[in-house]
């Protein structure tokens, strides 16, 4: 059986992908930008509200993942975090100047998750080499990889994400971006083993006062009284659908 697991911004959210059928929920803040660490009350919430299991992601901005040696420091006081408030697994990633898994600390990420299942979330679609970032990946004992196969979508990216799939099977490569009920049965058909989905949608602020002369954004475009959220439907659909094809 295939999972789904459910990418979330909010313990709202996340309780309504759960009950809608969702295996699994990774946990982000800012949807804007690609998802950041929760703050701890969020965390904190979750470990009390939901029963499926949940994996923070540990990105401390936006943009590229070759961090800072301060930056890199706040990522493994957040894993300490994460690992001390009982979460099963976390979503990171790191790369090197080059392009590059970052080896170095990436050991130390893996120690420091004392055993967490660590999935390398979609900075192995920005890596130089796939094949090479998959062996490496394979070496360090990552639980999976959350990938588009290296494309703007993981329905552009299935051929890649096929044949990675097709060699040891650890570890395991979820398809993820794009990844919704109209094209789900290409990627079962094709054998994929876990399914990301952000099954979202913008809803609008329910403020009735607005000053439209005022942005607190940097993006002066950007339209600060809609919320990004889970569609429950969305994810009940999905999940009917991969129960339907394992029957």
């Amino acid at each position: 059986m295939a999972v789904l697991e459910i990418c979330c911004y909010s313990v709202e959210c996340a309780l309504t992908a759960q009950q809608q059928g969702a295996d699994r929920i990774e946990l982000c803040a800012a949807p804007k930008e690609g998802g950041l660490t929760p703050s701890y009350g969020v965390l904190k919430a979750a470990r009390r509200a939901l029963t499926i299991p949940v994996h923070p992601i540990i990105r401390p901005r936006g943009g590229d993942f070759c961090y800072s040696a301060a930056e890199f420091s706040a990522m493994l006081e957040d894993i300490a975090l994460v690992r001390d408030l009982g979460f099963p697994g976390l979503v990171i990633g790191l790369l090197d100047e080059d392009g590059h898994i970052d080896m170095p600390r990436m050991k130390q990420i893996m120690a420091a998750a004392q055993g967490l299942a660590v999935t390398f979330h979609r900075a192995f679609d920005m890596c130089v080499e796939a094949q090479q970032a998959y062996e490496k990946l394979t070496e360090l004992g990552v639980a999976r990889i959350l990938t588009s196969g290296q494309q703007s979508s993981a329905e552009k990216g299935l051929s890649l994400i096929m044949e990675l799939n097709a060699r040891s099977g650890v570890p395991i490569l979820m398809a993820g971006a794009g990844v919704r009920a109209g094209n789900l049965h290409k990627f079962l058909d094709a054998g994929v083993r876990e399914l990301h989905s952000s099954a979202g949608k913008w809803t609008p602020s329910p403020m009735r006062y607005r000053n439209t002369g005022l942005s607190m954004s940097t993006d002066a475009g950007a339209d600060e009284y809609s919320r990004y959220s889970v569609d429950g439907e969305s994810v009940a659909v999905t999940k009917a659908m991969i129960d339907r094809y394992h029957v």
